[in-house]
């Protein structure tokens, strides 16, 4: 197939370019931006390959996407492009509305003039797949699961803006027909993170010797989904979801805030010690909470399981290993970012 991929140089994305490349014939067509978190050298193992072609750009710019499609003739449209850091949505609402709801407004608006433009197989076999987050969910209390008719309650301007475009895409597929799917995620993490986020953060200021800064006293619950994992099930859903549907993805290891950053410590350990011969878990310090902050999200993911035949092959444990590893092992990859992009410091304070 011919996959166009919006945002394919961040975290997720370009999971999936190199899932896509390395392990099947799909053609891949990426446009990204390349704000701060948009990182080239993520793609680097595949960014050679005569499948795989790169266009720097905007989804807001609606004659370069229009142009796009229309040269690519793509099968399927796979969005991530999005504005994604909660912390990042607190000090600047404004570009999430912008990327998230006016480029998915956008981009639906391309796609359904391509859409409606074909005939036959092509037509039909055409998906428009949606890549979006738990958080639109809002927060659960100590029980409970996500699933795919959980009410939206989104709590931060980043869970807004998301939910309003996986209403945006929904829209577009009741009231023009325009084949749609949905997906809702967990927390993602793997090699190639941005250091903004959580774990690769604790990673980098750990080697660094620095305060691991965990938010509140660190009970809030996520569910770490392994970044390949995810990649495999987005493959499962663009090619044998049905139009119109969501389905949930989850990594089925629910952890509090701080058991992660514990793990991370012990791996580290282990890995690389310290010069002193101290724990790593000696530098984590509290800092005051996350304005808005959600208690805790988990996903049932029994749909996918039981309609695609997907489900997670990374455990925690052996995801944090694979991960501690990747950045032990590329520490030039990181490096760059930090020297060019971000300081590891505090964001999401909620000034005005």
């Amino acid at each position: 197939m011919r996959i166009l991929v919006t945002g394919g140089a961040g975290f997720i994305g370009s999971a999936l370019i190199r899932h896509l490349i390395g392990e099947t014939g799909h053609q891949v067509l990426n446009l990204d931006k390349l704000t701060y978190a948009g990182v080239l050298s993520s793609l680097a193992p595949i960014d050679n390959s005569p499948r795989y072609r790169f266009v720097h750009g905007d989804i807001c710019d609606a004659p370069l996407v229009a142009r796009l499609i229309a040269e690519f003739e793509p099968d399927v449209i796979a969005h991530l492009a999005a504005e994604s850091h909660v912390d990042r949505s607190i000090d600047g609402p404004g570009e999430f509305v912008q990327t998230n709801l006016v480029g998915t407004f956008n981009m639906l608006q391309q796609a359904l003039g391509y859409w409606q433009g074909l005939d036959g197989e092509r037509k039909a076999a055409f998906r428009f797949h949606h890549i979006s987050t738990d958080e639109v969910f809002g927060s659960l209390g100590e029980e409970g699961y996500f699933t795919e008719t959980t009410a939206y309650d989104p709590r931060s301007p980043y869970s807004a803006s998301k939910a309003g475009s996986d209403h945006l895409v929904r829209a577009w597929g009741h009231t023009y027909g325009l084949p749609v799917l949905v997906t809702n995620c967990s927390n993602n993490y793997g090699p190639y993170h941005f250091p903004e986020k959580l774990i690769p953060l604790i990673i980098i200021r750990a080697l660094a010797g620095e305060p691991l800064p965990v938010y509140g006293d660190g009970s809030n619950v996520r569910d770490w989904l392994f970044v390949e994992d995810h990649a495999r099930a987005l493959r499962a859903v663009f090619e044998g979801g049905v139009p119109g549907e969501t389905y949930n993805v989850g990594g089925n290891s629910e952890r509090r805030n701080l058991d992660v950053v514990k793990a991370i410590c012990a791996t580290l350990d282990r890995l690389s010690p310290r010069g002193d011969g101290r724990p790593y878990a000696d530098q984590i310090s509290f800092v005051t909470d996350r304005p808005g902050h959600d208690h805790r999200y988990a996903i049932d993911a029994a749909k996918i399981r039981d309609t695609l035949g997907w489900e997670p092959q990374v455990t925690f444990e052996q995801g944090i290993e694979r991960t501690v590893r990747w950045f032990l092992d590329n520490r030039d990859w990181w490096g760059d970012i930090l020297a060019r992009r971000y300081d590891t410091q505090r964001l999401g304070l909620a000034k005005a």
